[in-house]
Formats: C-alpha cells, sequence, structure tokens
C-alpha cells in the first residue's frame, strides 16, 4: 500500500495527527529530500528508515518500489513541503501503482495554494492552478493563452524569477490587472501584498524577495466587475 502524505509547508505544527501515525507505522518513507525530511521526523521522534525520492531519480527506482509494494511492504510518499505531485515528484508512482492495481491513499494537509486564493480575497468558486510557468520557452504563450481566464488563476514562482514574473504578467495582462502575492505563508515571516500589478510590482523592486511565492491573480470576468 503507498499512502501520499502532505507535509508542513513552513510551521511544523501544520501536520495532522493521521499524517504522524501513518508516518511511524509504514516500512519506508519515500522522501523528496531526506535532509528536509530527517528535521520533521525527528522533531516527531519518528525513527522510520528514509529513501530518496526526486525528479532526478524516480524514473530509475520506479519499477523496484512497485516490486516492493506487490510483496506487502507499505511506503508513504512525502514531499519537502506541501502535496506530493502537486508542482512535487508523485505523479509516476501514483499513475505506476494505478495500473498495478497497488491501493492508494492520500490523505488531506498542506498546500501552499489554497491559503493563498483564500487570503488573496479574489473569488475561490472556481479558480484554475497553473503551477511554475516554463522559465523560458513558452513561457509568454502560456500567460496570453490566459489573458481572457474568467477563474481566479494561481502561480507558484522562486525568489530570483519574482520580479520577471510580474513583469510579464503587466506585459501580457496589464498593468491594472489585480494581484495577491503571498511569500513565506505560515512562517515567521509570512506576508500577502494586494493591489494592482503595477504597485506590487513597485513593492518588490524596493524591497528584495526572498522565500517561495504564490501568485494569485485575478480573473478577468471579476475584473470586468461581472458577478
Amino acid at each position: 500500500m503507498l499512502y501520499i502524505i502532505p507535509t508542513p509547508i513552513g510551521n511544523l505544527k501544520d501536520i495532522t495527527l493521521r499524517s504522524l501515525e501513518i508516518l511511524e507505522r509504514v516500512d519506508l518513507i519515500l522522501a523528496e529530500d531526506t535532509r528536509t525530511s530527517k528535521k520533521l521526523l525527528k522533531h516527531y521522534d519518528i525513527a522510520t528508515k528514509l529513501s530518496s525520492y526526486h525528479q532526478y531519480n524516480e524514473h530509475k527506482i520506479l519499477d523496484g518500489l512497485i516490486d516492493k509494494l506487490k510483496t506487502g511492504v507499505t511506503l508513504a510518499l512525502i514531499s519537502d513541503a506541501g502535496t506530493p505531485s502537486i508542482s512535487d515528484p508523485g505523479f509516476l508512482l501514483v499513475r505506476e501503482c494505478l495500473k498495478h492495481k497497488i491501493t492508494i491513499e492520500t490523505l488531506p494537509g498542506a498546500t501552499a495554494l489554497i491559503p493563498a486564493l483564500v487570503n488573496s480575497g479574489f473569488s475561490c468558486e472556481k479558480f484554475v492552478f497553473e503551477g511554475f510557468l516554463p522559465a523560458k520557452k513558452g513561457r509568454l504563450t502560456r500567460l496570453k493563452d490566459l489573458y481572457n481566464e474568467n477563474r481566479t488563476i494561481i502561480f507558484y514562482e522562486s525568489p530570483h524569477r519574482i520580479i520577471k514574473t510580474l513583469n510579464d504578467f503587466i506585459d501580457v495582462f496589464g498593468q491594472e490587472r489585480r494581484v495577491s502575492v503571498s511569500r513565506e505563508l505560515t512562517k515567521l515571516h509570512e506576508e500577502t501584498k494586494r493591489g494592482r500589478l503595477l504597485d506590487v510590482l513597485g513593492y518588490f523592486n524596493n524591497k528584495k524577495p526572498k522565500g517561495e511565492f504564490v501568485i494569485v491573480l485575478e480573473g478577468v470576468r471579476w475584473r470586468n466587475g461581472i458577478s
């Protein structure tokens, strides 16, 4: 059996009791970065064995993991922060488990996009999650495809690309489109800046971007005042 277990995105207290119970009793925990995951497990006195599972080895070790699961070994998959498969490794293993009729149980838990969405003040009724934009090729094309998107749009971004991304948004969506940018969610220096794209860009131009960012962009329908 495979368990998909979300882990805290910053505050170590943001993990469910059930997640801790499962992490303690499984045979092996697959971790995106074992060094990061050891801190969480040590905090809760969990001594379960860890093994690396990340984007650079997942294809290579996939068959071996399926063989283990077929023999009755129980595995838990965690990422560095948040829910596996959401802009993190996990999809390949889940797909392969389904192909081999291996039971999967996914636990509810932390993910950065939902708190950022709710905190934005934009419509949560319908939204689309884009994850990380392409770094280069296809980047502007993807944004132009979203120009007439009515739903609230959510992106992940790194600190070294946030300024470029906000500039690209202005080029495509215009400086008046409203945006909410959250960083360091659940951590000591958590911050959310809301306003026009032009104003939010100015804010981060004057303040060195640090931490991981979630960008929530208002949909065109709501920008035009249609409800």
